[in-house]
């Protein structure tokens, strides 16, 4: 069974940089695809970032040329790269991955919540003014 640990969450100024750790264990495979996601208080759980291994990545629009996604296949590890944040990143950040991708699907389903069935527990950020 997939497990997900996050890490590398914290608090920072605004301007500020971080750099999330995802570390996929409990299978050999390289999964299809993986994702950050976010949940601010009292909001909805958000895609930010999605890569499929080996091939296309992509990104919420508030955060594109700021944030980048990219996984380490050795060590199996996906991390993002957050630069320039703001106070509107806080969040808890969460990881999420997909084994196997199914035969049809529109690029837009790589952001949602609802197509990725493993999950980590998530890490904290805190951009402060």
């Amino acid at each position: 069974q997939v497990q997900l640990v996050e890490s590398g969450g914290g608090s920072v100024q605004s301007g500020g940089s971080l750099r999330l750790s995802c570390v996929d264990s409990g299978s050999t495979n390289t999964p299809y695809a993986m994702a950050w996601f976010r949940q601010a208080a009292g909001k909805e759980r958000e895609g930010v970032a999605a890569l499929v291994i080996g091939g296309q990545s992509v990104y919420l629009d508030s955060v594109k040329g700021r944030f980048t996604v990219s996984r380490d296949n050795a060590k199996h590890t996906l991390y993002l790269q957050m630069n320039s944040l703001k106070p509107e990143d806080t969040a808890i950040y969460f990881c999420a991955e997909r084994s196997s991708a199914p035969p049809y699907y529109h690029t837009s389903a790589l952001l949602l919540p609802s197509w990725y069935p493993n999950w980590g527990q998530g890490t904290q950020v805190t951009v402060s003014t």
